[in-house]
């Protein structure tokens, strides 16, 4: 028991360091420019990753650090994670307590696409009430899309997507028109159809897009890529 709470004792000193030192890297400018974005921190995420390579792979600090809530601290738990170590209900969990997107994306991402549990979670993501939730399911489902696509109704999934995309909140609403536009660009027989419901629904079609950057509005996109397959081929 002595070794136990010794052990606990040294976890959260060391969780103390990392603190200090995320809070030493916080930069007013880059927390202006996150804030924008829903993202409540201000730490370079080069500086982040940085720490997180020196840092290696350390599960029981990543459970530390993500329990503070801190969003610089959370996005450092997901680097330094190994992803088949969370359970089923433990990824769904952390998943409902990240509201900052950046924390959202990186777990969705770096944690659970990489568990045995990520199609279990994507059905039970995908159907639930709360959007940002769904969200999650929806940026699995793309995975599958373009990953591994034998078993999944993708027509289902465009008749889902043309009945309720075009009201979804926004953060929905992307993962779901970026589901439309891989399924346009991965899915040939389904190619038409996926541009159609773009080119009706209008979603994201007036996005501000960089020069030289694709817009995600899906015929957009759908046709981009199409154009680069052809440049290659």
């Amino acid at each position: 028991m002595a070794d136990r709470e010794q052990d606990a004792d040294d976890l959260t000193a060391v969780a103390a360091e990392v603190l200090e030192e995320l809070a030493s890297l916080e930069d007013p400018r880059v927390r202006a420019v996150n804030e924008k974005r829903g993202d409540d921190h201000g730490v370079n995420l080069s500086a982040l990753r940085a720490l997180a390579k020196r840092l290696k792979t350390q599960p029981d600090l990543a459970r530390e650090l993500w329990s503070t809530g801190e969003t610089s601290a959370e996005l450092l738990a997901v680097l330094i994670s190994r992803p088949k170590e969370f359970g089923r209900d433990e990824l769904d969990t952390m998943l409902r307590e990240a509201r900052a997107p950046k924390v959202h994306d990186w777990l969705v991402n770096y944690i659970v696409k990489k568990s045995p549990h990520r199609e279990e979670l994507r059905q039970a993501w995908s159907a639930g009430p709360d959007p940002v939730v769904a969200s999650a399911g929806w940026a699995l489902t793309s995975d599958r899309v373009v990953n591994n696509p034998h078993g999944i109704d993708q027509s289902r999934l465009l008749d889902i997507i043309e009945a309720e995309m075009k009201d979804a909140p926004d953060r929905l609403q992307w993962s779901m028109n970026h589901c439309l536009a891989q399924i346009g660009i991965h899915t040939p027989e389904l190619r038409e159809r996926a541009r159609r419901i773009g080119e009706r629904l209008e979603v994201l079609k007036d996005y501000p897009t960089p020069p030289n950057c694709t817009s995600p509005y899906a015929p957009a996109w759908i046709d981009e890529m199409m154009r680069r397959r052809e440049a290659i081929s």
